[in-house]
């Protein structure tokens, strides 16, 4: 395990990756460890009013920006917002990525989850975790010798099957840096996912207030995940130590990529509250 792991977040949508998985990407920056984060669509089917030809630079920049706060790379490929399939192109496109970035770990959706595109990312994902290593497939970019660890980002879904954590991090001290992220995505929380919620009239116009206001709602939505995974952790942190989480990012290990022992896992996982080993 290298000393500055390369931490790869594969999401479907532009803003994706750093509400499932931002505060362990501040985390890797915090360390000084490379942060790639990457929207596989282009975001173009997000919104109630603006065209896809006006949304696809609109959320490319955004995107770029969120990126920024943590001092990450941040790109948005070509495929259609809310017309994703798990398809070769896709696979191939994946495979690419992770040969040229090179991650120690990759963290993507799972294949149970309520959006079509985020179900194609994570189906391929996996299908590519072990290809990383095939030359002959995309033999334009060369193979790795071993293929990263893989983890599927956080999420309450129950069916046909709950997540189940081998990693849970405390992302408390992170939120301010995950709200800054997230509103760097202007015409996504503040227009399309407020009028989603029926929230616009809520919206601020003012921009400090507008951060102020992104805060709250990403604890919204980010806070129930804490009792989801109450018995993991009450388990692993003690109900004492329970008692003081409020936000975290629970992690499952997919058993179709390379396979992390405990130390990996501490490299990988700074901070967590993990098992003695992944089954």
């Amino acid at each position: 395990m290298p000393n500055r792991p390369r931490l790869l977040i594969l999401g479907a949508h532009p803003d994706d990756a750093e509400f499932h998985g931002g505060g362990l990407a501040a985390i890797y920056r915090e360390l000084d460890r490379p942060v790639k984060l990457v929207s596989v669509t282009d975001g173009s089917a997000g919104h109630h009013e603006r065209t896809r030809d006006e949304l696809i630079p609109l959320r490319r920049a955004e995107a770029a920006n969120a990126g920024a706060v943590i001092g990450a790379t941040y790109e948005t490929w070509d495929f259609t917002d809310g017309e994703l399939e798990p398809t070769l192109d896709v696979r191939r496109r994946i495979i690419r990525e992770i040969r040229e970035f090179q991650p120690d770990l990759v963290l993507t959706h799972r294949i149970c989850d309520y959006h079509p595109d985020h179900r194609a990312v994570g189906q391929c994902v996996q299908d590519a975790s072990y290809m990383v290593t095939v030359p002959l497939v995309v033999p334009e970019v060369p193979a790795l010798k071993n293929d990263p660890v893989v983890a599927f980002l956080p999420d309450l879904f129950t069916r046909p099957t709950p997540l189940r954590p081998d990693v849970v991090i405390d992302i408390a001290p992170y939120m301010k840096s995950i709200s800054q992220m997230l509103a760097c995505h202007q015409t996504q929380l503040f227009e399309w996912l407020a009028y989603e919620a029926d929230v616009l009239h809520t919206v601020p116009n003012d921009q400090a207030a507008k951060e102020a206001w992104v805060l709250e709602w990403a604890k919204r939505y980010i806070g129930p995940r804490r009792e989801r995974f109450r018995e993991f952790l009450t388990a692993k942190a003690g109900a004492e130590q329970m008692s003081s989480l409020q936000f975290i990012e629970a992690f499952e290990i997919s058993e179709y990529a390379r396979q992390p022992d405990e130390d990996a896992l501490k490299t990988l996982f700074p901070n967590a509250f993990f098992p003695s080993s992944v089954e």
